[in-house]
């Protein structure tokens, strides 16, 4: 069973990687990327991207850093490792405005130049990204959420902006996938 998830979860990666575009890119950090599932499924498709996941110590004290993906254990507030392109998924959501753009411009001091491809991709809800009402709901019932368990929020396109802007990104690109997601690209 597992093996067929992983199967699934990599084709899954492998359709919106494609969006992402990793042609030339060397090198990616995901941050906060737990036991490593993301950047083992885009190894798997993208076999020249050199995989880090930067996690707390204690979320990968027991995880064997000698397979395809390495781990560095560190905080996202203090230190970015340096990579082409930074993922965060599912992260800024649960975070202040003032503590997204820290984060924010940890991402920005560890990704390379516009030119060489580097970005960061923020995978998140854009609340009003789809005329669909099951989805409106479940973009509304996730912000509840995130307001009531942490101090975080969903955003929408405009919020999204300004933490950009005021971290000192120079552009965005968003592009709403199937589902309340959306993959947003932001450039130095």
């Amino acid at each position: 069973m597992e093996n067929r998830q992983s199967g699934e979860y990599s084709e899954m990666v492998h359709a919106q990687a494609e969006l992402w575009n990793l042609t030339g890119i060397h090198t990616l950090v995901d941050v906060g990327g737990g036991t490593g599932a993301l950047a083992k499924a885009i190894i798997h498709n993208f076999p020249h991207v050199e995989c880090t996941v930067l996690e707390l110590p204690h979320v990968i004290q027991s995880i064997s850093n000698d397979g395809p993906v390495n781990f560095a254990s560190g905080d996202m507030f203090n230190f970015i490792p340096p990579a082409d392109v930074v993922i965060l998924k599912w992260i800024l959501h649960d975070w202040c405005d003032e503590d997204c753009i820290k984060i924010l411009r940890r991402c920005k001091e560890a990704i390379s130049s516009r030119e060489t491809g580097g970005r960061v991709i923020i995978i998140e809800n854009v609340i009003g990204s789809t005329l669909s009402k099951t989805c409106q709901e479940a973009q509304l019932l996730t912000d509840m959420l995130m307001l009531t368990m942490f101090t975080g929020a969903e955003r929408d396109e405009h919020e999204w902006q300004k933490l950009f802007t005021d971290a000192g990104f120079g552009s965005y690109q968003i592009t709403h996938t199937i589902g309340f997601n959306s993959v947003i690209e932001i450039y130095p």
